[in-house]
């Protein structure tokens, strides 16, 4: 797996004009390749009427689902310089969708894909990236009496609580980097005298 990636901080559209022809470009993050799919769905149905909705996606953190489209301009013009943009900044998980709206003034090839790559790298200017960084998942077990002490410690020392949950004892889901593993149990054991039960799960991925 990865360590990181980058995708795309938030779904929103940013807008450009070449010519006279509008160049929207949506982009957001996209989980799977069917939420891809759905987003390009989506905006084609709320531009009906524009000359093309040209689409790109990237899928995983190795990238290894990648597709792009044209729709219906010139070969090569559209969904590939926008899917070089994609990859060329490293992003993953994302999907970005180009309307264009003619203005009636041809731009010919090379003009088509500085537009279609160039609305892409904007739109990705405008709404800002993330960092993605893959940790291993952990649980915490540890009595009532010091469960608040260790989330304190946990949040003051910067650690990442994904969830608390309360039972005969309180579990405390964390986010741990791969290399501080050994430490944490350390510290753990040092916090807790011992108490605290450490069991490591599988891995996913946060913001860095």
């Amino acid at each position: 797996m990865q360590d990181e990636y980058r995708t795309v901080a938030r779904e929103g559209v940013h807008e450009t004009e070449i010519n006279r022809s509008r160049f929207l470009c949506a982009l957001a993050p996209a989980a799977t390749e069917r939420e891809a799919q759905d987003f390009v769905a989506r905006v084609r149905k709320e531009h009906p009427t524009a000359s093309h909705n040209c689409f790109a996606y990237v899928i995983g953190a190795d990238a290894a689902v990648q597709k792009a489209s044209d729709d219906g301009e010139p070969g090569g013009t559209a969904g590939v310089p926008m899917l070089q943009m994609l990859t060329r900044r490293d992003m993953r998980y994302v999907v970005a969708v180009v309307t264009r709206y003619y203005g009636g003034v041809k731009l010919g090839a090379g003009g088509l894909i500085r537009a279609y790559g160039g609305a892409v790298g904007e739109a990705l200017d405008a709404l800002g990236t993330v960092t993605r960084r893959r940790f291993r998942l952990a649980t915490v077990t540890v009595d009532h009496q010091r469960a608040g002490r260790v989330q304190n410690d946990l949040r003051t020392a910067g650690r990442e609580v994904r969830d608390v949950r309360y039972g005969d004892a309180v579990t405390i889901e964390i986010g741990l980097p791969d290399a501080d593993v050994d430490a944490f149990r350390g510290w753990l054991a040092d916090v807790t005298a011992g108490a605290a039960e450490f069991e490591l799960g599988g891995e996913a991925y946060g913001d860095a």
